[in-house]
């Protein structure tokens, strides 16, 4: 029986607007399937599309760390793409039970260990022989950073450079949700991110800095001047391999002196420990604990005001001459939210992430293997970006 529709894997906020917008776009996928350990927060998001989207989608419960779940849910549901939205401890099962399934594989974010506080391709590249010889592809990196700051790299590789020596990607949430500490995404993948070294990519070696060490003032289009720190980001590792005559890659994300007052708090204390500690008997990781306390990322949705800006500065060599472009996407939270029922941070992974589906389900980009968005023609996915909520601009710096 051939295969039809997409199976969505995990039930979060960036699920929540990754399967509104495949419903919106179901004269492409057909149909739609979305599994999650907990069934109800699926049928929450069923229901909520089957009013607002009048699309019936089906659910299902699977155990992601399980590769004979997986294996059994997928052979069921026998779709043509699996989109892996699950947390990044799961990549590598998700990707087991596609290539066992001969089915095509897209995800958002590299795989994490979750006992090591680190994060990298290795290990997913390492499976690219299993696709081929499964005749599938594997999209890596279909959200925004990693993701769309790739197409980005790629569109200006493209169309608008002759060589690219200098890209500094810098991700800003401008947002408010009224709390006096909360993070806009799973706050154990959040906090292990933002409290490691910094690293950046120079002249074919890696640089590490102090976590936070480096700071600058920049001032984001349409929303201003914020402080923003150097961070390593996955994306650095694929682009920095993919973007010929680079000569630096840098990341930057903005964080408020609260937040930061907060987690260094929390790290000085141990609340950021990965390592099991026993607690009046019972063994627990502080991080995990610390993720029951701090309020649902997938619930500041309705309380999160004000805007992001993600984009890349790409400085290069154009006709002889130097040439440096900013190209960015601004996203309002509110704006998200009523389309989507998610604040901007799901929003910007989300749609990306339908829009990385669209591309292997329409066969627009192919290929066997496992791959980095980069790696593609980045018009067709630039296009979309414009139709389906995320448009871009370009602005000629000097």
């Amino acid at each position: 029986m051939d295969k039809k529709g997409i199976l969505i894997i995990g039930a979060g906020g960036v699920s929540r607007v990754a399967t509104v917008k495949c419903a919106m776009n179901i004269d492409t996928f057909e149909k739609i399937t979305l599994a999650s350990r907990t069934l109800s927060k699926c049928e929450a998001i069923a229901e909520d599309i089957k009013k607002n989207q009048k699309v019936d989608i089906d659910v299902a419960q699977v155990d992601a760390d399980s590769v004979e779940e997986l294996v059994s849910l997928i052979k069921k549901v026998n779709p043509k793409v699996v989109l892996n939205v699950a947390l990044p401890y799961q990549d590598l099962t998700i990707m087991d039970a596609c290539s066992k399934c001969k089915v095509d594989y897209v995800d958002t974010a590299n795989y994490e260990h979750p006992d090591v506080a680190k994060f990298e391709y290795k290990e997913q590249w390492a499976r690219d022989n299993q696709f081929k010889e499964a005749g599938i592809m594997g999209l890596l990196g279909s959200g925004f950073d990693p993701g769309v700051t790739g197409v980005f790299c790629a569109y200006a590789q493209q169309n608008l450079f002759d060589e690219i020596h200098y890209i500094d990607i810098m991700d800003c949430n401008a947002g408010d949700h009224g709390y006096a500490f909360a993070t806009n995404f799973n706050p154990e993948i959040n906090l292990r991110e933002v409290s490691a070294n910094g690293r950046y990519w120079e002249n074919g070696q890696w640089i590490e800095t102090k976590p936070l060490e480096i700071k600058v003032e920049h001032d984001y289009p349409e929303v201003g001047v914020k402080p923003s720190y150097l961070l390593y980001h996955e994306e650095l590792e694929s682009l920095s391999k993919n973007i010929k005559g680079l000569k630096r890659i840098r990341f930057f994300m903005t964080f408020g002196d609260s937040y930061i007052q907060h987690m260094n708090c929390l790290q000085n204390v141990g609340m950021l420990g990965i390592e099991p500690v026993m607690h009046k008997g019972v063994e627990i990781i502080p991080i995990e604990f610390l993720t029951t306390l701090l309020p649902d990322p997938a619930s500041l949705g309705q309380r999160t005001v004000g805007k992001t800006n993600i984009g890349c500065i790409i400085e290069g060599i154009k006709d002889g001459k130097k040439k440096k472009v900013y190209i960015y996407n601004v996203c309002d939270h509110q704006e998200c939210f009523k389309e989507t029922g998610a604040q901007a941070v799901s929003y910007t992974t989300g749609v990306p992430a339908m829009i990385g589906s669209k591309m292997l389900y329409k066969g627009i980009w192919k290929g066997k293997g496992v791959f980095n968005i980069e790696e593609f023609e980045a018009k067709p996915f630039m296009d979309e970006l414009m139709t389906q909520g995320l448009p871009w601009k370009i602005l000629e710096l000097e």
